[in-house]
């Protein structure tokens, strides 16, 4: 039988987690990539592991609200792509089952325009964008996990 995990909860796994492994990188002196890339896998690895529970939390909360999203969902970490790192997780949806098995991420591209800032949300078929992503076409971002460290 799984034990589902509250929000409170999750939320605190997330952030001890990620403290941890700060934590380690930086006692080990590994350097700032390596710290970095450290985070960016630990925080991947949890945001999968919990990701079933936040998933049922925010099916709750949007079909609570009147909301609810009438297709298959399910929650990825967030992959920047470019300056800094950061530790988050989206849910995806689609209208068929395939199209959510081949999403692994949510990768995020940030950039500038004059005096204009843009956030791409792609959901991904891979955890990994520096080796190589593609796009899962009929895939959407349907909510943002946010996790104050």
């Amino acid at each position: 039988m799984k034990k589902k995990l509250n929000g409170k909860t999750a939320t605190a796994l997330i952030c001890a987690f990620a403290l941890s492994v700060t934590s380690a990188a930086m006692a080990l002196d590994l350097g700032d990539i390596l710290k970095k890339g450290a985070i960016g896998i630990a925080g991947g690895w949890l945001v999968t592991a919990i990701s079933p529970q936040m998933n049922d939390f925010i099916n709750t909360i949007t079909f609570n609200k009147g909301v609810a999203y009438d297709g298959y969902t399910k929650v990825v970490p967030i992959v920047s792509i470019g300056d800094g790192t950061r530790i988050g997780a989206a849910q995806v949806g689609a209208t068929t089952q395939s199209a959510i098995d081949r999403t692994k991420a949510v990768a995020q591209l940030e950039g500038e325009f004059s005096s204009l800032r843009a956030t791409a949300l792609i959901p991904i078929d891979s955890t990994n964008p520096i080796q190589r992503f593609r796009r899962v076409k009929g895939v959407g971002v349907t909510a943002i996990i946010n996790v104050k460290l």
